[in-house]
């Protein structure tokens, strides 16, 4: 089911809440046509599914919303990570962590997802167009586990309907409710947006 925006304008701030655990996530969101540039953060406290971190990104897509840049940054109170992953013209992913780098074509992923974030969902959802066609989709992605920053190759699998879009991924299989632009609103299980 596609919802109405509530960012009437761009650009934007957009906040999800965590529905079972103490964690949130905001980000601002410039866009350009498929364009899309964000800084976010994600914060989350203490809990059976994570220990008590921050992490923040940025995030460039070039101009059909494939992801070209994106910079992680974590903070535990075991101390911090950075990590910067590109993509090439020719679609080499470069992962680089200040000690390890990292060239891949993660089998011709375009999206980076990483895990508690809604946020990154809509990468792939307006690239397709999920939230105004019905269609099945799989969807290659370099996937980052946080809060620990590690890589690994993945496969998504996106369904859309008028009921909204289904997601299965590497850790869960979940709906998705969308606004009129393609970005989260609910993603059952994980966030709400607030």
């Amino acid at each position: 089911m596609t919802i109405p925006s509530t960012a009437s304008s761009w650009p934007a701030v957009l906040t999800w809440r965590a529905r079972s655990v103490p964690r949130m996530e905001s980000v601002r969101v410039q866009l350009n046509g498929n364009r899309i540039k964000a800084a976010g953060r994600i914060i989350g406290g203490k809990c059976s599914d994570h220990p008590a971190f921050s992490a923040s990104y940025d995030l460039v897509t070039d101009e059909v919303g494939v992801t070209r840049r994106l910079s992680l940054r974590t903070a535990l109170a075991a101390g911090e990570r950075h990590m910067s992953i590109s993509r090439d013209e020719e679609g080499i992913w470069m992962v680089e962590t200040g000690t390890t780098h990292l060239r891949s074509g993660f089998a011709g992923a375009k999206d980076v997802d990483v895990v508690l974030s809604p946020f990154f969902n809509t990468l792939p959802i307006r690239r397709f167009g999920m939230q105004n066609e019905s269609e099945d989709f799989q969807v290659p992605v370099v996937y980052v586990n946080l809060p620990n920053l590690a890589v690994q190759e993945a496969s998504l699998t996106y369904s859309s309907g008028a009921d909204g879009v289904h997601v299965l991924s590497p850790v869960s299989s979940s709906s998705i409710t969308v606004d009129e632009d393609g970005f989260v609103l609910d993603y059952q299980g994980l966030a709400e947006r607030i």
